[in-house]
């Protein structure tokens, strides 16, 4: 298989493929005048700072400062290598390519023998194993009969790799070991129990396997469901792997990768509490679904869903514990994040997987349309749950509840459907829900009064003839603003580069990263105009190979200025740059010299040096 793929090809699937179209795959992008904002998938932030320009074609985050084009995003949201990328980018932009061309990602020895990969790779191969086991052979056979009793579809088995480990406890170790891989790196899989001998033995022996994928679609781990309990079989009934180099389950929601296209199609995505709630689902239509670990949701994976959507559908079961996990999960995403929120009641203490079964798909897309609470609906009926509402005392007590839940309520008129709602039930006055709302309300404000304000700091304001440019290390000086400026417009202005070729003396940049831009754009010109092909900057950042001189090129493509040039704005830029380069050379010079008046013991000459010196470092560092 070829090793590189032809630079026409790279080139044609970038220049066909919408970047928007990409990346909000995976974050979720709001548009604010030319470019589309959001979250940063690269760090965890509450304002969003990530920023894409469907004119230019490139990211940028205005924070931990990363950057690039359509492919450099694939690199690093999804851990890629270059022709992994292009090739994703064809795939998901539905672009037609001859697959013979690409390796298969692996561009080196080191990405083949790199631990991460082998630890993967064993992941897939031991999914292969139970997969087949399952639907090939006879130690499968009572397993994937239950399955298919239980509803799905092979074609559902076949989607999601579901699987069958044996009784056998050594089987996957000899298969494994069989295909070279050493015992010390099985052992750091979490596939095995490791006895007190150094003997491994199969972690999910006897039990129905369902891969689990990162946000890549890697499988990182698995979770093992016991098949016919017996008295020599004990263990709980669901095991998942244990935290592993691979998995962590804090950064895992089951079908997250599956379902990321659904959920940005549908704008929404549907929390569920079991895996075969999310798999049930998916069988009828559903696909924009997704399952914690079998804990509670976790931090982690609030931010996960809300740098792909704002609406979430909680569907927990509908029995007591399901309820009242739907509450944690609920109170966990309405404190960190500012999601749209409703629930999914389901009746009679049924689960999804249950509901579809017995009621049928209809009637489960039915109940998603129009079967949902909000929020505050929810709460209603959590908190009457255990309350006698005939005792005067809990009704009390349950009315004080509800009007304390409403200070959370926004929308005033969605405020006085609940108070209506509540004057109706208990034969009360709105008037007075309203008076006693009011009290809770002022004694709240009161409270947020005494609480400490936060002072932010006055930034400083400075002026300047260049525009102001900002970026995660904050303000610039005057002579790297110039710097950035000067190479935004060589980018776009072939009269700019004839202008710094004509200078009388060769130019320098001051600094080594803007330098090594600058020479790099010129061997990237020389070899488009020799090969006849794309000059764009999505081009030359595909050109550069160092990472922080990619983000440094989005960083200085992403300043706004003037849509025309003129010689003189190049001239105060190169004035500025170079100023600052005889400065330098200025105080390298008087240095010098007060090293040979140093040692001539010329005391006069060392203190006019000395003078110069200091007067020519203050000057370097204003700028």
């Amino acid at each position: 298989m070829a090793t590189r793929i032809p630079e026409e090809m790279v080139n044609k699937i970038r220049q066909e493929t919408n970047i928007t179209d990409i990346v909000s795959q995976y974050v979720q992008l709001k548009k604010k005048g030319k470019n589309f904002f959001g979250f940063c998938p690269f760090h965890d932030e509450r304002t969003p700072s990530f920023s894409v320009t469907e004119e230019k074609q490139i990211f940028h985050c205005f924070s931990c400062g990363r950057g690039g084009n359509v492919y450099s995003f694939l690199m690093e949201v999804d851990g890629l290598s270059f022709p992994e990328a292009v090739l994703k980018t064809a795939e998901l932009s539905q672009i037609e390519v001859d697959q013979t061309l690409f390796n298969g990602g692996q561009t080196n020895s080191q990405n083949k023998d790199s631990k991460k990969d082998f630890l993967l790779k064993i992941h897939e191969e031991s999914l292969e194993l139970f997969h087949h086991i399952l639907l090939q052979t006879t130690a499968g056979e009572k397993a994937l009969a239950y399955l298919l009793k239980r509803g799905l579809t092979q074609e559902t088995i076949e989607t999601f790799g579901i699987g069958f480990a044996p009784y056998e406890r050594t089987l996957l170790q000899q298969y494994l070991v069989g295909k070279d891989y050493s015992k010390e790196l099985l052992s750091e899989t979490g596939l095995f129990v490791e006895k007190e001998n150094g003997d491994l033995l199969d972690r999910f022996s006897n039990r129905i396997v369902f891969p689990i994928r990162n946000q890549q679609g890697k499988v990182v781990g698995f979770s093992g469901r016991l098949f016919e309990a017996s008295d020599f079989e004990t263990g709980p009934k669901y095991l998942n792997s244990p935290e592993t180099y691979l998995f962590n389950k804090r950064n895992v929601l089951f079908n997250f990768d599956k379902a990321r296209p659904a959920v940005r199609r549908e704008k929404e995505v549907i929390l569920f509490e079991g895996f075969m709630d999310v798999i049930a689902a998916w069988q009828v239509g559903i696909q924009n679904g997704v399952a914690s670990m079998g804990t509670s949701l976790t931090n982690e994976q609030i931010h996960m869903l809300g740098r792909i959507t704002d609406q979430v559908l909680v569907a927990y079961d509908g029995d007591d514990a399901g309820i009242e996990a739907a509450k944690r999960a609920a109170d966990l995403l309405i404190d960190q994040t500012d999601f749209d929120l409703a629930i999914l009641s389901f009746p009679e203490g049924m689960d999804p997987d249950d509901f579809i079964k017995e009621k049928g798909a209809p009637a489960f897309k039915e109940l998603i349309s129009h079967g949902r609470d909000t929020l505050f609906s929810f709460k209603m009926n959590y908190y009457r749950r255990d309350m006698n509402l005939k005792n005067e005392s809990e009704r009390l007590g349950y009315i004080e509840k509800i009007l304390t839940e409403m200070l959370t309520i926004t929308s005033a008129v969605e405020r006085e459907m609940y108070m209506k709602q509540l004057a109706a039930e208990f034969d009360i006055s709105i008037d007075s829900l309203n008076e006693q709302f009011q009290q809770r309300f002022y004694k709240q404000q009161k409270k947020r009064a005494k609480e400490p304000k936060r002072t932010l700091p006055i930034p400083e304001v400075r002026s300047t003839t260049f525009p102001q440019v900002h970026n995660q290390r904050g303000k610039l000086d005057s002579i790297e603003r110039a710097e950035q400026l000067l190479l935004n417009r060589l980018f776009h202005f072939e009269e700019v580069r004839i202008q710094l070729k004509n200078l009388p003396e060769e130019f320098h940049f001051v600094h080594d990263d803007y330098q090594l831009v600058y020479l790099y754009y010129e061997n990237f010109q020389e070899h488009a105009e020799h090969a006849l092909s794309d000059t764009s900057i999505e081009a030359f950042i595909d050109f550069v190979k160092e990472t922080h001189l990619k983000n440094k090129i989005v960083e200085i493509e992403f300043q706004s200025l003037g849509v025309e040039v003129v010689p003189q704005e190049i001239k105060d830029y190169i004035d500025v740059i170079s100023r600052k380069a005889l400065l330098e050379s200025k105080l390298k010079q008087a240095k010098d010299e007060m090293t040979e008046a140093a040692k001539k013991g010329d005391q006069s000459q060392l203190r006019v040096l000395m003078i110069e010196i200091v007067n020519l470092s203050r000057m370097l560092k204003n700028g």
